[in-house]
């Protein structure tokens, strides 16, 4: 993307100017994309642990499955709280609370286990949801950290060089015209000093 500009001293105020915005932001942004590479991969973390969590709870749902066809109708999720908390700049979506509704029945009635299966059914409902988040977290960090990676790479590779040469070239240009236009008076006052 080439530069358009015209060759006066304003435009190399204006591109300085302008460079000079580039050059303080660009240590700026480094470090913004680098903590939030670090995020990204904390989140990674978190999340594969979360996964291998629920692989597990999984296994025990398989291993004692009888027990789940027998399971009540006890267990609702009455209400999930998702607020936003800002990370490096970025508003990420983050479970607030979680509120169950055990529906009212007679514990007598039924088996003994049945609290075990609640207190592991919500382990796995906010195991789940938890999940969910942290992917919606990931997502958006990870979009941030790209747009941030080209800011930086459009800044450094491209916008800072061309500015730099677009700044160097004009003056070269208003340089030369002023070499020109002295050496143009030079001839026209060595003319006069040889008609007289």
């Amino acid at each position: 993307m080439a530069l358009k500009f015209q060759y006066n001293k304003t435009t190399i105020q204006s591109l300085k100017k302008q460079l000079a915005i580039r050059q303080k932001a660009l240590p700026i942004l480094k470090n913004k994309e680098t903590a939030l590479r670090l995020e990204v991969k904390k989140r990674q973390k978190l999340h594969e642990k979360a996964i291998e969590e629920r692989e597990k709870l999984l296994l025990e749902v398989v291993k004692h499955a009888g027990f789940w066809i027998e399971m009540p109708k006890v267990f609702f999720i009455e209400q999930v709280d998702v607020a936003k908390e800002t990370i490096v700049g970025v508003k990420v979506p983050k479970i607030q609370d979680i509120r169950f509704r055990i529906a009212d029945f007679s514990w007598w009635n039924y088996p003994a286990w049945v609290p075990a299966g609640v207190a592991f059914l919500k382990e796995a409902t906010k195991l789940d949801f938890t999940i969910d988040i942290l992917e919606k977290q990931l997502k958006l960090l990870d979009d941030a950290r790209k747009k941030t990676t080209q800011k930086v790479n459009l800044y450094e590779k491209v916008q800072i060089p061309e500015m730099e040469q677009a700044t160097i070239k004009i003056k070269r240009f208003l340089e030369d015209k002023e070499n020109i236009s002295k050496a143009g008076q030079k001839i026209i006052k060595n003319r006069k000093v040889q008609e007289v």
